[in-house]
């Protein structure tokens, strides 16, 4: 008996949808770990983190680590102090680079073309290499133990991947919504705002995102550039105090990294959807 071609089809298909169901599931599994890991050494007491043989369980877990974590003196600052960073540099580099998007996209002047190719060539220098001359104009222009330092080179490094994505969303918008919007009397501050924004609100998301991850995970600018003033740490920062060369606290650090992990998964699953369209949309120009 012939089975119909839809049926045949799909279970001629079937072995390869399982297959690439179980890769999925692999990488996944892959991908967690490492988390797991962390929240399993921050829940285990310091005998079984300290053991010459790891187990990836334990039989009684322990909320030592995070009452340490907790009641470090300055855990409270850091936290605000990462925050205000993050938050800053989110706020002003998604505002900068649809401005800038804007104009690149929907302007025509001279060195156009040379500017979107210095974009690309700023993503191509190492962070590592411009600490340094970094460091040297923030203590130029007043900067340096100053939350300053952190929040301008940030912004700077988030704008040209920024402003390089955030062009295919504001190019994806037809001119002529644009014209038919003067037509009916707004002024383009009013289109910029009111139609353009909230079209390629998506893209903004998607580019906040990595600007979030990047200033509230830092590590390198704050410890180059934070020197004597400690109330300006971040919450990077904070795990040193956990980690001493002769007796490291490895369930304090696995506690603090915890810790650092929420705010990032509470602000991806705020913006999950309008991620997804973002990124979807980024791939699609």
């Amino acid at each position: 008996m012939n089975l119909p071609r839809t049926l045949s089809s799909g279970l001629v298909r079937r072995p390869w949808r399982t297959a690439a169901d179980a890769c999925a599931l692999l990488v996944a599994a892959v991908v967690a770990f490492p988390l797991y890991w962390m929240v399993l050494g921050a829940l285990k007491p310091a005998g079984e983190i300290e053991s010459s043989e790891p187990r990836p369980w334990t039989l009684s877990p322990s909320l030592d680590s995070f009452r340490r974590v907790f009641g470090q003196q300055e855990f409270g600052r850091y936290f605000l102090n990462s925050l205000v960073v993050a938050g800053t540099v989110v706020i002003a580099s998604a505002v900068i680079a649809f401005l800038a998007a804007t104009a690149v996209t929907r302007f025509r002047f001279r060195f156009r073309t040379t500017l979107l190719i210095m974009f690309l060539v700023a993503q191509m220098v190492p962070v590592e290499a411009l600490t340094i001359p970094l460091f040297f104009l923030m203590r130029d222009i007043g900067q340096l133990n100053t939350l300053g330092a952190l929040i301008l080179p940030h912004i700077a490094f988030s704008l040209p991947f920024a402003i390089w994505m955030l062009r295919g969303f504001v190019k994806g918008v037809p001119e002529a919504l644009e014209e038919a919007a003067h037509l009916d009397g707004a002024s383009r501050a009013r289109f910029l705002w009111q139609i353009l924004f909230p079209l390629v609100l998506p893209g903004l998301v998607a580019t906040s995102v990595f600007s979030f991850i990047s200033a509230w995970n830092d590590f390198l600018f704050a410890k180059s550039f934070i020197i004597s003033d400690t109330s300006q740490s971040t919450l990077p920062m904070a795990l040193l105090v956990f980690y001493k060369p002769d007796d490291p606290d490895w369930g304090g650090v696995m506690a603090g990294s915890t810790v650092m992990t929420i705010p990032v998964l509470v602000f991806f699953v705020l913006v999950q959807r309008r991620l997804v369209s973002g990124l979807g949309g980024a791939v699609k120009d």
